[in-house]
Parts: C-alpha cells; structure tokens; sequence
C-alpha cells in the first residue's frame, strides 16, 4: 500500500546520458515499510523515480522467517482502482481472496494478477503452513482508456522459464527474447525474473523505445562501472538495444520495462487514477460502504481505511 502523492507534472528525466564513455546509471535505495506485520523494501514511487513504462510501485517483501508464533502475512480488505497488482511468489504462501469471489493460494513460482480497474477489494494472507515469505508485488498502472474496466482475477501457475548464458530466466509479462508470457496486459511491458547460480556476464538485446531497470533481488549486480546490491533499483532510460549484466555466483534480478506511460497518473493509498478528482470519488466511495468495491468473504478481520486525502477535495 502506499500514501504517496504523485505530481504527474514532475515527469523524471528517461535519459541515462554517457559521459567519458560510462552511462550515467540511476541508482536508487529502498526504503522499509510495514504491509501486513510484514517489513518490506519499497522501492517506487519515490522521488527520484515514480514510474517504469507502466510500473507504478514495486514492494520487495522479504526473504523473512516467521516465529512460531507469528501470523505472517496478513492485510485486510482494502480496495484498488485503476491499476492492476502483480505478485510474483518466490517463497511460503499467500492465500488471495477478492470481491468477485476469487480464492487463491499462490506458491513458488507463481504468478497472481488482479486487475481493479473501476474497482475491487481483496485481502493477502499467509497460509496456516508458511514459514517464510519471500516477493516481488508491483503495480501497473492501467491507461486512461483502460482506467475503468471491469475488474477480474487471474493466476498464472506455469510461465515461460529457460536458461541462458548462465541464468535461469522466467518471463513474467510481455516479450523477451522471441518468447511471450501469457500474462494480461493493456500496455506494452516486459517483467522477467533472472537467476545466476554462478557468476555470470548476460548480455540482452531490448526495445530501444523501453525504459528499462533492474532491480537486486539477492546478491550483487554490475553494470558498466556501478555495482548494486539487493535492493537497490538500476535505472537504465531509454534509447538503448542491449543490457549487459554481470551477475555475481547465487544472484537474483528483476527486469522491468516498458513503453513510457506519459500520461496524468496519481497514486494515493491503494488507488490509482488520472486525476486527483477520481481518487477522491474512490476514497469517499470506500469510506462509505459503497458496493463500488463489493466485500470479500471468509476473511476475519476489519476492512482497512485509508489516512486523510491531503488536497482538498
């Protein structure tokens, strides 16, 4: 979840310009937050860097270990607008469950897709058998013309995995190397998942009208002169048609890009929108039991609600 205020005017710059022969990489820093009863690594939106392609907001959850006594994960019902959530499991269970009547364990290796559009709540939850956590969750921004569609679910149990060049690949969404993930999309994007088991250099073609950017799951990451540890996101711009990477011996990585979504996007709470009108509307409607969002069942706990809108309204 998040309570950042996004000023759409503030487009960052998408260029990684190359002085004295070195590309001058964005390197940004995580910060930690609670979801849940859970610690995690945001690492977008933040000041410097709100937006790649249509990815809006990226959690790193994890890896964590529960005591015997811990609950795990667990996040009440909430709503979502005009986006779609993107969770990628690489350790323990989450139990989804949504208003459309949608109830879903997701396990390793497993993708789930929520679009909210016009709107939808859910709840996340560790199964009674997890012991860890450990994920990726990211938000897509759904365009203007897709803003209010009609909200659905979607799991992915099996994706498009290979090896190459010493890396275990998994393609979470849109096209990498002549494969396609079957995941639902409304704008051009590309996620992919990359594992080294041993070091290794990996050298990408990319679309040059993408922007692109890695982000350290585990290990370390080098790229020209700048080396990244977990956690920390390499923004790379656009313009360009090949990534080389250089993975250090047990290193995991998030590959992110996309088309730029230049368009008027705000986010606040668990909304997205196009205008801060459109936010307040979701927010008031929320609070107010609407059955814009619907309920969601077989989850015992209070709905969340949301902190003060800081514009007026």
């Amino acid at each position: 979840m998040s309570n950042t205020e996004h000023n759409p005017s503030l487009y960052e710059s998408r260029e990684c310009p190359v002085v004295d022969g070195h590309r001058l990489i964005q390197h940004l820093a995580a910060r930690t937050a609670d979801v849940g009863s859970i610690p995690v690594n945001r690492v977008m939106p933040q000041r410097g860097r709100r937006m790649i392609g249509a990815w809006c907001f990226l959690d790193h959850a994890g890896p964590a270990v529960f005591s015997a006594d811990s609950t795990g994960l667990r996040v009440g019902p909430h709503p979502h607008t005009g986006l779609q959530t993107f969770t990628w499991m690489l350790s323990g269970e989450v139990l989804h469950r949504d208003s459309l009547g949608s109830e879903q364990v997701i396990r390793p290796g497993e993708l789930n897709l929520m679009t909210a559009g016009h709107g939808i709540a859910h709840t996340e939850e560790s199964t009674a058998n997890a012991s860890t956590l450990h994920a990726a969750q990211l938000w897509i921004a759904l365009p203007y013309a897709d803003r209010d569609t009609q909200p659905r679910f979607d799991h992915y149990p099996g994706l498009p995995r290979w090896q190459e060049q010493g890396a275990d690949i998994t393609l979470l969404s849109g096209c990498l190397n002549g494969r396609e993930a079957p995941t639902l999309a409304f704008s051009p994007l590309v996620g992919a998942d990359m594992v080294s088991p041993d070091a290794s250099t990996f050298k990408l073609a990319v679309r040059n009208d993408f922007e692109y950017g890695v982000l350290v799951l585990e290990g370390a990451l080098r790229i020209d002169q700048d080396t990244f540890a977990p956690n920390e996101l390499a923004y790379l711009g656009c313009g360009l048609d090949d990534i080389t990477l250089e993975l250090e011996a047990n290193t995991r990585v998030l590959l992110l890009g996309g088309e730029p979504l230049d368009e008027d996007i705000f986010i606040w709470w668990n909304f997205v929108g196009h205008s801060k009108a459109e936010i307040s509307e979701a927010q008031h409607q929320w609070e107010n039991g609407s059955d814009r969002f619907g309920s969601v069942t077989g989850f015992d706990g209070e709905r969340l609600m949301p902190p003060r809108i800081p514009w007026r309204t």
